[in-house]
């Protein structure tokens, strides 16, 4: 096992911290939402009333429901648009216009069932620049039986990916009840590397030194976002034997900075 180098927080502040333990919705203060059809021609409608902090945890849920597509226009040929319903929904909570930071350490605590069909994640987005030149962080994706560990930037018709799959077989042979424990999945970023970690173990690094976009531009030198959600279908797989509801729940976020 690679053990994560750390940041350690002993010489950084707590920037922002939510530890899940008012019930009812979310803090507006700290948390923000994507609503509708999003990206990757996923299934879910996003919704805010897919996701609500109880017994100290903020809950995620996807559900097999059909909800109205209010942006539906017959024969269109965006995907977005030319859906009249969707079969299920979810929730993807997000600090866009509420917070972002620039290097330091961020920690989620979080647990959830993977299962086919479905497409946890904890990511980070640059502020500046359309995706993918604006940077994209990847602590957490699962799909397809693997867990990922990702960075992203270049421009979009030269995406440029650091990109580390780690079957979950690997994880299990370490606890056979990893699938009903929470996990700490950890970034430590500095003006020099990205390191991506899930309990401590070193999962992949990103010696950000080296990166550019073709203009030029540093993706990780910039303040960024956090999003937190759970896409259905697409590259999570087919959910038609996936048990609904289907829970994603965080025990805590906690960022610090320098």
């Amino acid at each position: 096992m690679l053990t994560a180098l750390l940041v350690s927080t002993a010489t950084l502040k707590v920037a922002f911290s939510d530890e899940f333990n008012t019930p009812g919705r979310p803090d507006p203060t700290k948390w923000n939402y994507e609503i509708g059809f999003v990206r990757n021609k996923e299934l879910q409608y996003y919704q805010p009333q897919n996701a609500w902090v109880e017994g100290g945890h903020l809950i995620i849920e996807g559900r097999q429901e059909r909800v109205k597509n209010p942006n539906f226009k017959a024969g269109s040929d965006d995907w977005k648009t030319n859906r009249e319903h969707a079969e299920y929904s979810s929730a993807s909570v997000i600090t866009r216009e509420r917070f972002s930071w620039k290097f330091g350490r961020l920690e989620v605590r979080a647990r959830f069932r993977p299962e086919k069909g479905l497409w946890p994640a904890i990511w980070t987005k640059g502020v500046e620049k359309p995706w993918p030149q604006c940077g994209e962080i990847d602590l957490m994706e699962f799909y397809q039986d693997h867990l990922h560990a990702n960075t992203a930037y270049g421009a979009i018709e030269n995406q440029k990916w650091d990109s580390v799959r780690t079957p979950m077989k690997h994880f299990y042979e370490r606890s056979p009840k990893w699938a009903s424990e929470f996990h700490t999945w950890a970034m430590d970023w500095t003006p020099d590397y990205i390191r991506l970690s899930v309990d401590g173990e070193l999962l992949n690094e990103t010696v950000i030194t080296e990166v550019k976009n073709p203009d030029g531009f540093q993706p990780f030198h910039q303040p960024i976002w956090l999003l937190m959600n759970l896409a259905i279908g697409s590259t999570g797989g087919d959910p038609t034997k996936t048990k609904f509801p289907a829970r994603y729940e965080i025990d805590y976020v906690r960022i610090f900075t320098p």
